[in-house]
């Protein structure tokens, strides 16, 4: 497959395509000619504001390609209908695919954008009815439009997020059956896998990934070789943006991000499972 390299300038990080692929993805670009790995999942497998995030440490690890198609707010939508994407994880040894939330993705509510799947395009004739009295042109963004929904009405809201969940789950198996049984799943959050009620948690419409549960999870089992759990201990979620690189006026976004320290220990899990296997 023909990789394409954007030109890098003095950045380590400059961004990359690969093939046809209209997405872009962190580079360097890896070299598709030996066996190789891929990283598929949000802005944690991207490493936003990480020098060397996750994907990069296994990379060194292993001494395996390691090729990271992270994205910035990234759903399940920028991959699954990517045949690009798709293609390169076939061909892997192995997929990582990290467990991203259900907020990003089209659904028989609304739409997203195909690529950037944190934007709200449109709502579908099942929402307007369920909010009858909501102007849909002030979103453009899920998380803006879920929460305003939720203020409205908690109680009409479960049927939100219960019709998204099962689009997730839909979705998952879809991609994980393509992507064939060489996957593993990677759960990279503060927040534990459970399936406590999501609406009970702290600053519940903020987490991250937003809406999935433990059962969930256990409906994919058949279709991937192993689940990683990673939750940062503590002293890994105290460090906050320390050692990043951000700019001054991100600095506020970064700080609820998962930072060098979490990335470490989400490496090292994924190296010992990768060594077993």
């Amino acid at each position: 497959m023909r990789q394409e390299l954007i030109d890098p300038g003095n950045l380590d990080d400059a961004p990359c395509r690969y093939g046809a692929s209209r997405m872009f993805f962190r580079g360097p670009g890896r070299a598709l000619d030996r066996p190789y790995i891929v990283f598929i999942g949000g802005t944690e497998t991207y490493g936003k504001y990480i020098e060397t995030p996750f994907p990069m440490l296994v990379e060194a690890a292993l001494h395996r390609p390691c090729v990271n198609l992270g994205c910035v707010n990234g759903g399940i939508d920028a991959f699954i209908y990517d045949p690009v994407i798709m293609d390169l994880c076939q061909a892997a040894e192995l997929t990582i695919v990290q467990i991203m939330g259900a907020n990003h993705l089209s659904n028989r509510l609304y739409t997203v954008h195909p690529r950037r799947n944190d934007r709200f395009l449109r709502p579908m004739p099942m929402l307007q009815a369920l909010y009858s009295e909501v102007d849909f042109t002030e979103f453009a963004f899920t998380r803006h439009l879920l929460g305003a929904l939720h203020a409205i009405s908690p109680v009409r809201f479960e049927i939100i997020a219960q019709t998204l969940r099962e689009a997730w789950v839909n979705k998952m198996q879809r991609m994980l059956t393509r992507i064939g049984r060489q996957s593993l799943l990677l759960w990279f959050s503060a927040d534990p896998l459970s399936d406590a009620d999501w609406s009970a948690r702290p600053n519940h419409l903020q987490t991250d990934p937003l809406f999935i549960t433990a059962a969930m999870i256990d409906r994919l089992h058949p279709l991937v070789r192993s689940l990683v759990v990673v939750t940062p201990s503590p002293a890994a979620l105290a460090q906050a943006s320390a050692g990043m690189r951000v700019p001054p006026s991100q600095q506020g976004v970064a700080a609820g991000m998962l930072g060098v320290r979490c990335h470490e220990e989400a490496a090292a899990a994924l190296i010992r499972n990768l060594q077993d296997l």
